[in-house]
């Protein structure tokens, strides 16, 4: 069965919310939200579908987009590629140009709507920001917190809390702190035994390579509404993640790094072969940085992850 290429858009307005679109009740999963699009033409660019489908179906002219993530799902009765931009300013007023039903929605209130099956992986990507912090492991408590509350205050969204070299209750009391720290302004991950699970409802989890290989045939270890991730450095590992069925990965080393300079670095080439043959959104880790995002995006990542990368000085 032929994969059918679709071009479609996460589209954000000025308040960062993003267009839905209803899908008719009579066409294929009719119903359903999604994000706006529709086929690639055999001799078309992605960009140039994209801009055509959105002129015609919604009324407007793209002027900044970028790719975010592909996405590949097998339906019964067909094969489709999911070719995914984000639109951040086009001209025009959307409008349902073919009678279509439209929402704008905030990140937080996609979960509030039901999608086909293909779009949960565009869900998340489009929910997640393009930079990971990782902090740094060197440091004492009360210079971290402040650290982090200045990253906060700089625009960080997405904060793994890793500190390898503490105790477990240093670092759970560590945790408490930057929880409250994070609440309203940035999803935190902590790193630890599963079995803290239940102390910390509101963060996510971000799992090792060591405990995604014990826990990946037992599946998922929570609910959907809360993210899950893992750290991944080869196609093995992530085959694990998608059994596992998490949000998001790392995926390192890209380049040579100084904390792991016996890490055989993948090079941009490989790390986009990996990337293309997983459904989930990829932060690239290990020698890259914001100065990297663009050339990460072209590669199929969601973006870069890093500690001095994104740590203020």
């Amino acid at each position: 069965m032929k994969r059918i290429h679709v071009a479609a858009a996460v589209i954000r307005d000025a308040a960062g919310r993003i267009l839905l679109a209803r899908r008719p009740d009579g066409k294929h999963q009719g119903g359903l939200w999604e994000f706006p699009g529709g086929k690639v033409e055999d001799s078309e660019t992605v960009a140039a579908a994209l801009g055509r489908e959105l002129a015609e179906e919604l009324g407007i002219q793209v002027t900044v987009a970028r790719p975010l993530i592909q996405v590949q799902h097998d339906y019964p009765d067909k094969h489709v590629l999911l070719d995914v931009w984000e639109v951040s300013a086009f001209n025009g007023e959307a409008h349902g140009a073919e009678g279509q039903p439209l929402a704008w929605v905030s990140p937080r209130q996609l979960g509030n709507y039901q999608f086909p099956a293909a779009n949960r992986p565009i869900v998340c990507a489009a929910r997640l920001p393009a930079q990971y912090l990782i902090t740094p492991d060197d440091l004492e408590p009360k210079a971290l917190l402040q650290g982090l509350q200045r990253a906060l205050a700089g625009g960080i969204k997405l904060v793994q809390l890793r500190a390898p070299n503490m105790y477990s209750p240093e670092y759970r009391d560590l945790a408490v702190d930057a929880v409250g720290l994070c609440a309203g302004k940035a999803q935190l991950m902590l790193k630890g035994p599963l079995e803290w699970l239940g102390d910390f409802p509101a963060a996510g989890w971000h799992l090792t390579a060591e405990q995604l290989r014990k826990y990946a045939p037992h599946g998922r270890p929570f609910p959907q509404e809360r993210w899950l991730a893992a750290s991944c450095h080869n196609a093995e590992e992530l085959q694990l993640a998608a059994r596992m069925g998490v949000d998001f990965v790392t995926l390192s080393p890209v380049q040579a790094t100084q904390t792991h300079p016996e890490a055989t670095p993948l090079g941009w080439e490989a790390a986009g072969e990996l990337i293309a043959g997983f459904n989930q959104p990829v932060f690239l880790l290990g020698g890259v940085g914001a100065a990297d995002s663009a050339r990460a995006w072209q590669a199929g990542a969601q973006g870069v992850a890093g500690v001095r990368a994104f740590w203020p000085a």
